[in-house]
This record gives structure tokens, sequence and C-alpha cells, in this order.
């Protein structure tokens, strides 16, 4: 199905940035260990307080975007990551690289990570038709996919040869790619109306829509609760695999990549399944399904049988959240008027990237107390009781008034 040359080139310009991400994934980590020589305690700092300062610094993003065309927020923030990005290198070659120089990065680019998914998700629902959203998002869901599974062994090589910051310069220039592939879409933007003063409220509109809609309400409290709990073992299990099982960085890089594939298999069932069976019916499936895998890491052992358990628990984990992806994110931008889609989005990334770091640095002390195969038996428990945050007790489908506002104006998709 063809979306449009605007649409093409918004797509490029994800498939780029995308890709830029996963070839330089865990690059301030690597960087910290292998140029800093950070402990565990400083690594762990590195990857939640980096994330979580971002996320507040973002706090007044959405009201700010939502009136404003998106294009050009979304090329300054492209540009505002690569000029941050580049400071490592630069910072690196003239021997003045430090860890703090780290985190003031990983707080700029989270910052702009949340302005940019803001105004991207606003500028596809201006730029695609309502009846082809989940086209779109499943095309993006499959590109996240195949970066996943391709990136990081190439990253890894890259700096295996080339030196520890050459995956963040890529990354950099993949943002003044993308910049200039949104550039690329084209000039008429609207700019929307505002109908009222600027008002204090506006910060928490977001907020307000998400937690008071009967529909979005689930959506949104079981996305918090899975991710988190997802995410937060992550860090435990690279210990558990790497320090007590024994494996080495490549078998551990194996066994993440190729059950991404499954994710790409997801994002190409999505569409289908949801016109088949309804929308609601697939989240509410691939929403359990999704949350009975990870318990199975707990019990990984060495060698080959333990690999094996790792592969096969993500591959099943992965493929049901490559389902679910796409399905959410149309779902999400059809239940949200026009005028409120910025501060709908920022709203969600704030509170989802502030949630992810505070577990992840909770499920860190919990390892530390007991033990990462313990830390990571209790995520798995938690998180089959995550699918009852589906529930909602009224089974009317609410989609917003097409006369809630003008519409907003277009730009790209929820980003990375």
């Amino acid at each position: 199905m063809k979306l449009g040359r605007q649409f093409g080139w918004l797509w490029g310009a994800y498939a780029v940035s995308t890709f830029g991400t996963w070839l330089a994934f865990d690059a301030f980590a690597m960087i910290a260990v292998l140029v800093l020589h950070a402990g565990s305690a400083q690594v762990s700092l590195l990857a939640s307080a980096g994330v979580a300062v971002g996320a507040v610094a973002a706090v007044p993003v959405g009201p700010w975007v939502e009136f404003r065309r998106k294009r050009p927020v979304m090329i300054t923030a492209d540009l505002v990551r690569c000029a941050a990005l580049l400071s490592l290198p630069a910072a690196y070659a003239l021997g003045m690289l430090g860890f703090g120089q780290l985190l003031t990065v990983s707080v700029i680019v989270a910052a702009a990570d949340i302005t940019f998914t803001a105004a991207s998700g606003a500028h596809l629902k201006a730029l695609v038709p309502a009846a082809d959203l989940l086209t779109a998002t499943s095309r993006f869901e499959s590109t996240t996919w195949t970066a996943t599974v391709l990136g990081p062994p190439l990253g890894g090589a890259a700096i295996g040869l080339l030196g520890p910051v050459t995956t963040v310069v890529a990354d950099a220039v993949s943002y003044l790619l993308s910049a200039l592939g949104i550039r690329a879409i084209g000039s008429g933007e609207p700019r929307p109306q505002r109908t009222a003063a600027p008002r204090a409220g506006d910060l928490l509109d977001g907020w307000r829509h998400l937690l008071t809609s009967p529909a979005l309400r689930p959506l949104f409290l079981n996305s918090l609760a899975n991710n988190a709990l997802i995410m937060a073992t992550s860090p435990v299990l690279s210990v558990l695999m790497l320090g007590h099982l024994g494996f080495t960085p490549w078998q551990y890089g194996l066994a993440f990549a190729v059950p991404c594939l499954g994710g790409l298999l997801g994002s190409r069932l999505a569409r289908p399944l949801a016109t088949r069976y309804g929308r609601r019916r697939i989240l509410l499936t691939t929403g359990v399904l999704r949350a009975l895998w990870s318990v199975g890491l707990a019990f990984v052992r060495p060698g080959l049988p333990g690999l094996l358990v790792v592969m096969v628990t993500e591959a099943g984990l992965i493929t049901c959240s490559g389902i679910y992806g796409p399905v959410l994110a149309a779902e999400r931008l059809e239940l949200t008027p026009d005028d409120r889609v910025a501060r709908t989005l920022a709203a969600w990334s704030v509170t989802g990237k502030a949630t992810t770091a505070a577990v992840t640095a909770l499920w860190g002390l919990l390892a530390a107390a007991t033990s990462p195969r313990t830390a990571i038996a209790v995520a798995g428990v938690l998180l089959l009781a995550t699918p009852l945050l589906l529930w909602r007790p009224t089974r009317a489908t609410e989609r917003p008034s097409p006369a809630s506002a003008p519409p907003s104006p277009a730009a790209p998709p929820p980003s990375r």
C-alpha cells in the first residue's frame, strides 16, 4: 500500500536514524568502561540517571510542541542530538572526555528524544489518513526490528576495528541525515491555532487525557509496568550471563539479536491480524502473551541449553511485542484529539522513561541484595500480573471528535 511521497521521506528519515541508534547500542556504557574505566555503580548511574533527568527536563515539551509546526521541531531535535553526540568524539580526540560529559550528553539526548517523539506522532497523524495509520506504524515497527537485528553486531564489529567512539559518530551522522530527510518532506505545513491563552494546566493535559480516557488508561498503565519490568532485568541478565554463567560477548549478542527476527515477523502480522480480529482483541491477546515469557529467563543455565532458553524466551516475547506495538501506536493516535497529540505523547514518553529508570535502579539494588537470578524471577512473576491492567469496565470504544480542534500539523512517527 502506497502512503505517498511525504510519508516516504518521513519513513526514510526514521529508518536512517533508527539504524544509527542501534548501531550505537550501549555505546555510552562501552565508552564508560573501556575509556573511562568506570565501575558498575557509574555505569548504572549513566543508564538510569541520564534518562530520568532528561525525562524531567522534557516535561514542558508537550504544550510547547502542540502549537508549533512539527517539522521544524523535529529537525531541531535531530540537530541537537547530532551536535551533542559529536561533542564526545571531539573531547576524546583532545583527551578531555570525562564521565560528567557522558552524563550531560545522555540527558540532552533523552530530552531531545522525547521532543522528537511528541512532534513526530502529531505529524504522522496529520500526514496519514486514519485508515492507514496501522499500516504506517507497522512499517515503522518493521524498521525498528530490522535495525535491532543488524545494528548491534555491526556496531560491535566497528568498535573492535575502529575504536570506542566510532558508533557515536555514526549515530550523530544518522541524526543529521534524518533532519535532511524531514526537510525534504517539503513546506506547506500549517501553523496550529491556539484557541485559548496559554495556562499552567497545559502541562498536565497529556496526563489528564491518558488517565481519564477509559480506553487509553489501561493501555498506558500496562505499558508502564510491562516495559519497566522487562527493561529493568536487562542489565541484571547481562551480569548473570556474562559474569556468573560465563557466556562470551558474541554468544550474549547472538542470544538477543536472532530473536529480534520475531519482532520483524510480528510487525508484518499486526495489520492483517487486527483487520481480521479487531484491534481490541489483538491488544488483549498479545498483551497477555507477552507477559508470559520473561519468567523463563530465571532458569538460564550455562552452555548451549541456557543459550537456547534465552533465545526461545526472547523470541516469544519479541514476537508478541512486535504485534502489540504498532496496534498500540495506531490506537493511541486515533483515540487522541488532534489538539492534544503532542502533549499526550510527551506525557507517555516522559512517564515511561522515568518509570523505567527508577525500576532499573531498584532492580539493580535487588540483585545486589539477593542475586541476579532472584531479581529476574521476581520481575518475571510480577509481569504475569500486568495483563490485569488492560481490563477496563466499559466496552465502549471512544474516538475523538473530528471537530475537537484544528488538525495538527504534519510530522513523523512516534520516534525511538
